[in-house]
């Protein structure tokens, strides 16, 4: 039986400064510490890039115990790691890193995409990984927005992009660790959809762009209020754009596990930390220059 999730939290976006970058993060935010198994989400862009700015250049750095997400929605970012992965992330592209015991990773935009110009925006998400696999081995994987299963509403008014999960028939191409459904949709005016959640996962909508009425009764307008957290009960997300839309939609089987976090660390207690720092400092993740 079909039945709307009902709604935890509504939150707005607000920007927080990284070093150089001003970027949106709704997650986490004050009373709201993760979704468990969603620890971070972090909405950057559209930054206009040039050779005279390019602030979005992130130098090797490590990182153990989650899997750090690329979702870019404009532009083109060059990624490299320890594993020896070089890869060109386009529009509509997905990189997934399962950094599992240590891997160290590089993002910037391409040097023919700077010397171009134009828009960057992505999203960077963080995934729990649970204790029996935060040493597992690193692993990278790649899509490219072809690659990715579309689905679409009954007036075609809506692509919903199934990256990680399954929706109906449609299952993603992403290897995950856990059960976890990652979906963005691009949603014209007057387009409508109810997505399907199992009832025992944690869910969040957020929207890019645009505007959304959600579960018919809760609007997100960008700028104002961007996310909407959902309870652990009924079985559907629905939603309406009232304008063009770019939105995001997650699940995951929450994990229950004590968290403990440093950086770019994501482990259990604070002796894994202490010994992710050290065996970064030992070069056991690898190297990148």
């Amino acid at each position: 039986m079909k039945k709307l999730k009902s709604i935890q939290h509504k939150t707005a976006s607000p920007f927080v400064n990284m070093g150089p970058i001003k970027l949106r993060q709704p997650l986490p935010i004050q009373g709201i510490e993760n979704v468990d198994p969603f620890l971070l989400l972090h909405h950057y862009g559209p930054y206009a890039i040039s050779e005279f700015n390019n602030p979005f250049d992130l130098g090797p750095h490590p990182h153990r115990g989650f899997e750090p997400i690329t979702l870019l929605f404009k532009g083109e970012q060059f990624h490299r790691d320890s594993l020896g992965n070089e890869m060109v992330v386009k529009a509509g592209g997905v990189q997934w890193t399962t950094a599992g015991r240590g891997i160290i990773h590089a993002e910037a935009p391409t040097k023919e995409f700077v010397k171009k110009g134009g828009d960057l925006e992505g999203i960077q998400l963080w995934l729990n990984l649970p204790a029996k696999d935060k040493m597992s081995t690193p692993n990278y994987q790649h899509l490219e927005d072809e690659q990715i299963p579309k689905l679409f509403s009954d007036d075609k008014k809506v692509q919903l992009n199934i990256i990680a999960g399954n929706q109906h028939k449609e299952k993603g191409l992403i290897k995950t660790q856990t059960a976890v459904n990652v979906f963005t949709a691009n949603a014209d005016e007057g387009g409508k959809m109810e997505i399907e959640i199992p009832a025992t996962h944690q869910s969040l909508i957020y929207l890019l762009e645009g505007e959304v009425l959600v579960n018919e009764s809760d609007r997100l307008k960008k700028g104002e209020n961007q996310m909407i957290v959902f309870n652990q009960d009924g079985n559907i997300i629905q939603f309406e754009a009232k304008t063009a839309s770019t939105l995001l939609i997650l699940s995951g089987e929450p994990i229950n596990e004590k968290i403990t976090q440093y950086g770019p660390y994501v482990m259990n207690t604070q002796t894994e930390i202490l010994e992710a720092m050290r065996d970064y400092q030992a070069g056991k993740m690898g190297y990148l220059y």
